[in-house]
Order: structure tokens, then sequence, then C-alpha cells
């Protein structure tokens, strides 16, 4: 009985705190609340804060139903305006049409600290939507807002090297999410002189790094990552610079999943670089290709192919699974994938090449190679046995490939693969 009532005490408590919550969101989008907005986001922010797990879902629902538009309202104006479509009955459907959780959140932003809080929200908020579908809506308030706040002209991009603030250099070890960094020594050698890290910044979150990228400056486009990560590898002298490669760029900002960040920093961070070393003449690419095993454990499938390039892909198909006795976990390890005889290794390669260079293109296609694509890079070489960690080798046999960045043609490779085109060499189109 005295757990009933403490259970009932303790529910009581949260459901008091929610509606604190929701009066608090009420009273900012009021007149006065306008007037004393700083006060009451504070407030209001702390209170959420405050909320545990299954109060913050509750919280986003009243969010997702109280405080959207009139329905009613919206179809008056809307019908006003297909009536008189003059600037009068826009203004007022475009006014009408808004949520007012949107004003709430710009009145959050306000607030100083408001941007990361909003920022911290919308992490929050993440987790749910794909269980809740429901509160679609308020996160596609949330994504509109951010995307508008977050845009490449409020960013302000910084190199990161030995010398940064000690608490920023703990933050690239954390989350660098591409290839681990193992320590102070690992970090020490990604930032010689052979190697550049730039980071992303907004005004409103000055010490906190939104998305950055690290670079090797090189002889040659890179085959395999490992030279690329050996903290015991000599740095190479500045006569040598002729390749920037883009190795790894990670997501420090869980909350701000897609909002444009990565297309914009690695533009930016490669005119950087021709200013600073115009000997450069290759920008290009060292990335994985998550996706690659899944998609050939599950058929290898690439919808709408001419007859000829269908019967090379299973030809190739057939050939690996042959190689392996039908068990793709046959070759899944280091040992395995060099052992495989030069014909199965083109098979797999040639394999790879249809996955980027069709399935790509396809919803669902590889996110790194989407992003890359349509950032306006070219598919240029793929490099077998590249990436033998054990997360390389699980999903994608080992195999890595490079992107060509040619500044002078990003845009019109860009608009080739809105149209579902990728752009590629010309070594990889020929193995479809």
């Amino acid at each position: 009985m005295l757990d009933g009532l403490k259970n009932a005490a303790r529910k009581a408590s949260r459901d008091h705190a929610l509606r604190g919550l929701l009066i608090d969101c009420k009273r900012l989008l009021s007149e006065r609340g306008e007037a004393n907005s700083v006060t009451i986001a504070r407030d209001l922010v702390t209170r959420f804060a405050a909320l545990p797990d299954d109060q913050q879902g509750s919280f986003f629902e009243r969010l997702s139903r109280d405080f959207s538009p009139d329905p009613q309202a919206v179809l008056q104006s809307a019908q006003a305006y297909a009536d008189e479509p003059n600037a009068s009955n826009l203004v007022r459907l475009t006014h009408l049409a808004e949520p007012p959780r949107q004003e709430l959140l710009r009145r959050i932003n306000r607030l100083p600290g408001g941007t990361s809080s909003i920022v911290a929200m919308r992490r929050a908020l993440l987790g749910r939507v794909a269980k809740q579908p429901e509160l679609q809506a308020l996160e596609a308030d949330f994504l509109h807002l951010l995307s508008s706040w977050f845009n490449p002209g409020f960013l302000q991009l910084q190199r990161v090297d030995w010398n940064s603030p000690a608490q920023l250099l703990e933050q690239i070890i954390r989350h660098e999410a591409v290839h681990e960094i193992d320590g102070w020594d690992d970090l020490r050698r990604r930032l010689q002189p052979d190697r550049r890290c730039f980071a992303f910044f907004h005004p409103q979150l000055p010490d906190e790094p939104l998305i950055f990228v690290e670079v090797a400056l090189l002889p040659a486009m890179p085959a395999s990552i490992a030279p690329l990560i050996d903290k015991r590898a000599e740095p190479l002298r500045a006569n040598q610079f002729k390749v920037a490669a883009f190795y790894s760029i990670s997501n420090c900002q869980p909350g701000l999943k897609g909002v444009s960040l990565g297309n914009f920093l690695i533009k930016r961070v490669a005119e950087e670089l021709k200013r600073e070393m115009p000997q450069l003449k290759t920008f290009c690419t060292l990335s994985p290709i998550p996706g690659f095993a899944r998609w050939l454990r599950a058929g290898a499938l690439c919808e709408g192919l001419p007859k000829s390039r269908a019967e090379r892909l299973d030809a190739a198909r057939a050939v690996v699974l042959d190689a392996c006795g039908q068990d793709l976990d046959r070759i899944a390890s280091v040992a395995a994938l060099r052992a495989l005889v030069p014909d199965v290794m083109q098979a797999l390669t040639r394999l790879a090449a249809f996955y980027l260079g069709v399935h790509a293109a396809a919803n669902g296609g590889d996110p790194v190679a989407r992003f890359h694509l349509d950032n306006g890079a070219r598919l240029e070489r793929l490099n077998p046995l590249a990436d033998l960690s054990a997360k390389g080798v699980k999903q994608s046999f080992g195999m890595m490939v490079n992107y060509l960045y040619d500044l002078q043609k990003v845009e019109s490779h860009h608009e080739q693969f809105t149209r579902g085109e990728v752009a590629q060499s010309r070594a990889l189109a020929s193995m479809l």
C-alpha cells in the first residue's frame, strides 16, 4: 500500500511539473510574455530539462497537439486567398498557417543559451519520431527553424590544431565517428603539418563544434586508410603536398541531424586549402561504403538495369558466391579477403561499382555515397583491401572509395545527381 501511495505521489508530482511547463509555454506566447520573455523562457527550459523521459514525451505530444494552427481559421483564410489572391490575404494565410509553436521556439531562442537548449530539445524529440509519427509536424518545425539559424552565412570556419583549447581537442576525440582516435598521441599525429582539421562553429555555440573534417596532405590519391591514421607515421614534407584527401567527417550535434552542414564544410575547406597551398591539384576523399555488405547479402538488387548490365551484375555476384560456398560470412575476415584470387576480387569490386554507380542514386542508397554525390563529387576509384579494421570488413568487405571534388564541376555534378545520374570516372563506368 505504501509503495502505491509513493507511486501515486510521484505521478502527481510529474503531472504537476508538466502542467507548469505548458503554462510557461502559453505565458511566453502571450503579449505580456513577450515583454518578460527571458525570465519565462529560462524557467521553461529549466522545467523541460528536469522532466523525466516519459514526461518529455508527453510534453512533445501536447506541443504537437495544442500549439498547432486552427484548422477552421486556416481554411477560411485559404478560401479568402483563393477568391481574392492579393498580398493582404496571402500575409494573413501565411500567419494563420504557421504553428504557434514556431513562435514559441523563436522566443526561447532569444534567451542566452536558448539555441543550445533548442538543439537539445530536438535531440530528445528525434528519438521519438519513428515510434510516434504524430510528432512529424513538430519535428518539421524544429528542422525548419534550425536550418534557418544554422545556414552557412552564420557559420564560422576554424582550423583545429594542437594549440587549440584542450576542451575543444577533447571534443574532437569524443565525436570522431569514422576512424576512432586512440588517445592524445593519435590526435597529435592527426594535427601534424601534413594533416588538417577544420570545424564549423555557430556564434551562439562558440565552444561547441558542429561538425569537423580531417584532411591528409599527400603526394597521391590514397588507396588505403591505415597509413593515414597510423600515429607512428613520419610527417611528409610540404614539397610533397599535391593531394588533399578528406578521410573523416563527423557531426558533433545530434540535435542538428538533417541540417545541411557537411556539404558546405568540404567546399569551404577545399577553397581554404587552395588559397594556403596553390600547389594542391587534387581534392578527394577516402570514404567508407557502410551499406555495401548489407546490400550484397540482401541480393545485390539494382532496379531498372538494361539486360546486359543486369547480366554482368548477376555474373559478378555468382563468382563471389561460388568462391565462398554461398556463404558471404566466409569472406568476412582479413585472412579470407587477402586470400581471394584476382578474379573473385575483381567481381567483388564490380559489385561495389554497381552499388555506388547505380544503387546510390536510388532511395535507400548508401548514405555516404549520397552525401558526396549530392555534394557534387565524382565517383573516382574503388580500393579493395583498403580498410581491414573490424568495422571495415563487416560493412564493406574492406572496400573503400575515392570521391573526387573538381571545384570547377561540383555544381554540374550535383545537378546530374538530382536527375538520378551518378558522375563517375571512365574506369568505374566501364565496370557496369
